[in-house]
């Protein structure tokens, strides 16, 4: 058998699995992953200000990162460049590791470089140590993000896409409120742990994702066809022993994509030059509404004169909210197009944003900032599926580091752009550029995002 055809069998025997316990179980445990690493992404918000308590963030404890100054990255904003240039470097640099090694066995590595970061940097007492190893703990997050999109794509049927990736950012997304919940509990002098709770939590997850196999395409891609008859026939005795007889394999999957060698220069080459520029394009203007907001909020709440305390309470509240977006989202996950999902979650951040800019009483502010929160989840899982979908099996790792890495680039510029705003015109500024934003975001995926719902990856790609 030929590997086009072993490739369009396997994907057609993956499509054809009825809902089954089992696949799903596969899917938390890769999810699980994803809780840690957005625990540490959405670390800043709620550290930052107990860093700052510590002398971290000055001139002379940050040492060679003030350079950054004259680019009036300064403080605190030093901290999240750090990290945002370390997600860039592990995504366009790295997220190739996937497609060249294997989902499974570059998801755990990058777990655990993540985790030996994040944890040396807990014990670091200059800014500059901490900066450091927050840009290294960063290249781990980047790849294990996009190896999470690239393996949950792959594994789940074509039908369950979307709720499969709402479902992956519930799990991921319910680490948001217990980093919020720890900080405020354990207060700001006592940042140390927890960044520490964060990295050992993730060596538990390690130990769980031992249950994993190798993603069946990636393996019949690469001529390992014993080994992905081998997991594909084990998945099916196990969603059979569920569901019962599982239907035949549809006939006619389009597989031609699996044709050729891997290489960057194919991004360049249609059909997928175009996904790749408007997927750049997206990604590098998205980040703006969504770390804009996330990576803020305590910083936007005292910027509106509550107190460090207080904001940490209230930025609690906002991140309960955090996975129940996801939860909401999986109602029309596969119902709507994934590409108007997108613009409508787009939307709703540059409305909501301005409303929350225009609040100061506390039950207002609460309540926009939840509004915002809701339908940043919904952008991010939407779009998160939706890129993975556009590329072929060969490269789909490659493509989706190389798009995703601008909008690590914007998010590192995030900080830099969201200082400069607070400091011209307060709050409003702020989410008035997150609007425009916003409006470019759904200019480009209106305009010219293809459609994906419901469609095999391979007949999406070819």
């Amino acid at each position: 058998m030929s590997a086009t055809t072993t490739a369009g069998v396997i994907a057609a025997r993956l499509d054809r699995l009825p809902r089954a316990r089992h696949v799903w179980w596969l899917i938390t445990l890769i999810s699980l992953g994803a809780c840690f690493e957005l625990y540490d992404l959405f670390l800043t918000a709620y550290v930052v200000p107990g860093m700052a308590r510590h002398g971290l963030f000055t001139r002379e404890s940050l040492g060679i990162f003030g350079i950054l100054e004259p680019l009036h990255v300064t403080g605190p904003g030093t901290f999240v460049f750090a990290l945002f240039a370390g997600l860039f470097v592990g995504t366009i640099a790295f997220g190739w590791l996937a497609d060249a090694y294997g989902r499974r066995f570059v998801f755990t590595f990058s777990l655990l470089w993540y985790s030996a970061a994040t944890l040396v940097m807990a014990l670091q007492t200059t800014g500059f140590g901490v900066d450091l190893w927050r840009f290294i703990a960063g290249i781990g997050i980047g790849v294990e993000l996009v190896t999470i999109d690239t393996y949950v794509s792959e594994l789940i049927p074509r039908h369950e896409r979307g709720q499969a990736f709402a479902f992956s950012q519930f799990v991921g997304f319910s680490a948001v409120p217990v980093v919020a919940f720890l900080a405020w509990a354990l207060g700001p002098d006592n940042w140390r742990w927890v960044v520490a709770i964060g990295a050992a939590g993730a060596l538990v997850v390690w130990w769980l994702r031992r249950e994993l196999p190798e993603s069946p395409r990636w393996l019949a891609r690469h001529g390992r066809y014993a080994e992905a008859e081998a997991i594909m026939a084990g998945i099916e005795a196990k969603v059979s022993a569920e569901t019962g007889p599982l239907p035949a394999p549809k006939a006619g999957i389009a597989a031609a994509e699996e044709e050729g060698r891997s290489s960057f220069a194919e991004l360049w080459q249609p059909p997928y030059v175009s996904r790749t520029i408007l997927l750049s394009v997206f990604n590098f203007f998205q980040t703006f509404g969504y770390y804009g907001f996330a990576a803020w909020v305590p910083t936007l709440l005292i910027a509106k004169g509550i107190t460090v305390t207080t904001s940490l309470g209230y930025a609690f509240i906002i991140a309960i909210a955090n996975p129940i977006g996801p939860l909401l989202g999986a109602l029309v996950a596969d119902r709507m197009e994934r590409k108007w999902q997108i613009c409508l979650a787009a939307t709703g951040i540059a409305v909501f944003g301005l409303a929350f800019a225009a609040q100061s009483a506390a039950i207002p502010l609460i309540v926009c900032g939840v509004l915002v929160t809701l339908c940043n989840n919904w952008l991010s899982f939407a779009f998160h599926n939706y890129q993975a979908e556009l590329f072929p099996t060969r490269v789909r790792a490659r493509a989706v580091g190389f798009v995703y890495a601008w909008s690590r680039l914007s998010a590192a510029l995030s900080g830099l752009a969201v200082a400069v705003f607070l400091g011209l015109g307060g709050v409003m500024a702020v989410f008035l550029f997150i609007a425009v934003s916003m409006v470019i975001v759904v200019a480009t995926i209106g305009g010219f995002g293809p459609r994906t719902r419901g469609l095999a990856l391979e007949a999406i790609s070819s």
